[in-house]
């Protein structure tokens, strides 16, 4: 029987195929303030803005591709039963070939009912629009967790993280609660990877084990170490 690995990436990931990290250092996401886009106030006050501003963030996924990373751990399944969190809301996991993946904040190709949020659909095409509703007429949004906003996997993501033999963190920075609380739920006796070019914060934990380097690298390094283990 395959050991359980659970792996928790972020927007460092990602970066290196070419996506900008959700928040830099001056608090904006492509230029956009985070909570005019990325907020319950945001939409409601210009919804059409919102809509533009994922639409453009579609169009930016579709023209990448998964890097070694997200292939590294696609390929880590060969050798463990891998349920990957992630907190990005691109597809990047997916066509690397990752097969179990939490969306922790959502999916940037899906949209959800205004008024329900467990009617989600797939966003056909490249745009969701003002305009284009659910079959009860209600305006679709994207299905992404804003601030503010629970976070409807966190149980799941929970059990997962509870359940795991090895567990590895990559590309966040530990900061976004409540997915940076999950590393407390792992079992003391469980190996502990965390990599990323800036160590975030982390309170000192059995089997901890620090990769200063960026995904693809850190990673490359920490599939040699869990394998000869």
């Amino acid at each position: 029987m395959k050991k359980k690995l659970v792996v928790l990436t972020g927007a460092g990931i990602s970066q290196e195929s070419g996506i900008p990290t959700f928040r830099d250092a001056d608090g904006l996401w492509e230029g956009y303030d985070v909570m005019d886009v990325a907020s319950p106030e945001g939409w409601a006050r210009d919804p059409e803005m919102v809509l533009d501003f994922y639409n453009q963030r579609r169009k930016q996924v579709l023209a990448v591709n998964p890097n070694p990373g997200h292939d590294i751990i696609a390929g880590l399944e060969d050798h463990f039963d891998v349920t990957v969190i992630t907190q990005n809301i691109d597809d990047l996991h997916e066509r690397a070939g990752s097969s179990n993946i939490l969306h922790l904040h959502g999916s940037i190709f899906e949209s959800r009912s205004h008024s329900d949020p467990d009617r989600i659909y797939k966003v056909g095409g490249e745009e969701l629009n003002w305009g284009d509703n659910d079959e009860f007429g209600n305006q679709l949004r994207p299905n992404v967790v804003w601030f503010g906003e629970m976070v409807p996997l966190m149980e799941v993501a929970t059990q997962e993280v509870e359940k795991a033999e090895v567990f590895i963190v990559v590309g966040t920075s530990l900061a976004v609660y409540p997915a940076a609380g999950l590393v407390e739920y792992v079992a003391d006796a469980v190996p502990k990877y965390v990599v990323d070019p800036n160590i975030p914060g982390i309170r000192k934990t059995p089997n901890l084990h620090l990769v200063s380097k960026k995904a693809s690298i850190g990673l490359k390094i920490v599939k040699e170490a869990i394998l000869d283990s």
